[in-house]
């Protein structure tokens, strides 16, 4: 018998095994706590495996990038694998003394300049999304301030208007004259 039954400790699944009060017990019994216990052990672990996840999601440490700017940034990460890849066979060639070479490096360097371009495109649609959409509105953020206080100033000069729609519409009943 070991410790674990002896001690009455539980075993897969939650079922605690004490030892054998008797001791007649035979060795039938035994062998058949045994595959019972072995079966048990096998259809946990069959299930452990079969239900557990394949991955924990984890909240987002920063937010997504807008999709144009999304867009523009896979764009310009092709162009300089293309680049890069260009460069290497331009090398490459080059140590090989192939004909291929010089056209190679035109390439590149073609390549470079459009890479650049792709980079440069990335910042300037960024700043372009950012111009259209507005800041992020944080409370400390000025931006919803004077958006706050333009909206106010709106909302007084429609109020102010409608009253004098109102005055206008009465035909001046209700006004004091002078005469």
């Amino acid at each position: 018998m070991g410790t674990a039954e002896r001690r009455g400790a539980p075993r897969a699944g939650g079922v605690h095994v004490t030892a054998h009060q008797d001791a007649e017990a035979t060795d039938r019994d035994k062998a058949a706590d045994e595959a019972g216990f072995a079966a048990q052990v096998g259809r946990d672990v069959r299930e452990q495996q079969y239900y557990r996840p394949l991955w924990v999601e984890e909240p987002a440490r920063r937010r997504r990038l807008p999709d144009p700017v999304r867009t523009a940034a896979v764009r310009s990460v092709l162009l300089v694998a293309l680049t890069l890849l260009q460069a290497i066979v331009a090398f490459l060639c080059t140590m090989a003394g192939s004909w291929l070479a010089f056209p190679m490096v035109i390439s590149s360097v073609v390549s470079t300049i459009v890479a650049t371009w792709g980079a440069v495109d990335v910042w300037v649609t960024r700043q372009v999304w950012n111009q259209r959409n507005g800041v992020v509105s944080v409370p400390s953020s000025t931006a919803r301030a004077l958006r706050r206080e333009r909206r106010r100033a709106r909302r007084q000069a429609r109020a102010a208007e409608r009253a004098q729609e109102r005055i206008r519409r009465r035909g001046g009943a209700g006004q004091l004259s002078h005469s």
